[in-house]
This record gives C-alpha cells, structure tokens and sequence, in this order.
C-alpha cells in the first residue's frame, strides 16, 4: 500500500468519519468496503447511502483506490452537510410555523373576544333605548378606538342617538317674537282730548254767563 495512504485521508474535503472494512474474495482479491458516516446528519436519509465497494488485488488497490474514492465520498460528504443544512432550516421552519400558528390562534382568539365584547356592549344599547333611555344608551355606545372594524357603525349610533336627546339648536324653526313699538314723542301728545276741556277755556265760558246775568 502506498505509505501516503493517511496523508491522502487528510487531505480529503469530507465531514465525517470514513469506516473502511477491508475482506478477502476470491483469486486474492480485496473486498474494500468504504462508507462515510457522518453523526451530525439528523436526516434518516443518509442511511440511503450504500457503501462504495472497490473489488481488485491489493497492487491495483494501490494504485487506484484513492482516485476511485475520493470523488463519491466528497458528494456524499457534501450531502449529508446539505442534508443537515436542510434538516436545520426544516426544525426552524417549523418552529416558525408553530410561532405562527400561536400567533394567529392568538389574533383569531382576541378578535373573537373584541367581537363578543362589542355584540355584548350593542345589545345593552339597544335594551336601553327600547326603553327610551336614549342619553344612557348613548354613554353605553363603546369607543370606536376599541373596535376599529365597527368604529364607523359606532358613530352613526351616536349620532342617532344624541339626535333623540339633544335639543336641535340650529335646526329648529324661528319663534316670532313681537316687539311692541315705542310710542313716539307726538303719539304721547295726540291723545284723544275732544273730551277734555282746557282751563283756559272753562274760565271764558264761566265770565260770559256772568256778563249776561248782569245785564
């Protein structure tokens, strides 16, 4: 055998351990049975991986075993890296996929939560409004913050609501109001006097009456 046989070992790019049965056959021939094996590899499928199995005397074993060999183990040592490489991101696919799936379990739990929650706060405005408790039934509207997905609904209920209670400030009609005009200086002085006699002239007609009883 060639004394460099472990320098070539050494020299090969594998990962793993290379299991090496060597057996008589017949005609002294050699039965080299090579395998690479390699333990990181969780994936069940390098068991696939038959051994490479060299048949020749122990001369032509020599001359052409490492040639032979190196190329098949270097794929297979290649492999099963890639193999492992694959059964990694596979483990981690699916604990991302478990996280995933806690996630929106987790989504689909609180939203049928918040629906229950928003169902269970519109009922009681409607129980309250039915008995025409319109300004309660408004307080009990829920925030439209708290339930986005409802929140333009919710905002139409309040205002149907506060549209109950609330006086129309702006859209009730105009009450006429009549305002007594002040009377002006002359209407105070045109009072009806065809009744009332002046003093002056009271006293003329008293003087008359005497003159002609004098005479």
């Amino acid at each position: 055998m060639n004394a460099n046989f472990f320098g070539q070992i050494a020299q090969m790019d594998i990962t793993g351990d290379i299991q090496i049965t060597i057996s008589k056959g017949a005609e002294n021939n050699l039965v080299v049975s090579t395998i690479l094996n390699n333990e990181q590899c969780g994936d069940k499928a390098k068991q696939l991986i038959m051994p490479l199995n060299l048949r020749g005397t122990a001369a032509e074993l020599d001359e052409g075993y490492f040639e032979r060999i190196t190329m098949p183990l270097q794929t297979a040592s290649g492999l099963m890296v890639n193999m492992e490489a694959f059964m990694k991101q596979l483990e981690e696919a699916k604990k991302q996929s478990a996280m995933e799936k806690e996630k929106a379990d987790k989504e689909k739990k609180a939203k049928e939560e918040r629906e229950k929650k928003y169902k269970d706060a519109m009922q009681k405005v409607d129980e309250l409004e039915k008995e025409g408790k319109y300004r309660d039934a408004w307080m009990k509207v829920p925030d439209p913050a708290l339930f986005p997905e409802q929140a333009e609904t919710i905002r139409k209920r309040r205002t149907a609501l506060s549209a109950k209670f609330a006086p129309d400030l702006f859209g009730a009609s105009e009450t006429t109001v009549a305002i007594a005009e002040p009377q002006t200086e002359s209407a105070l002085f045109n009072e009806d006097t065809t009744n009332k006699e002046n003093p002056d002239d009271a006293e003329d007609n008293d003087n008359w009456e005497d003159e002609n009883e004098i005479e």
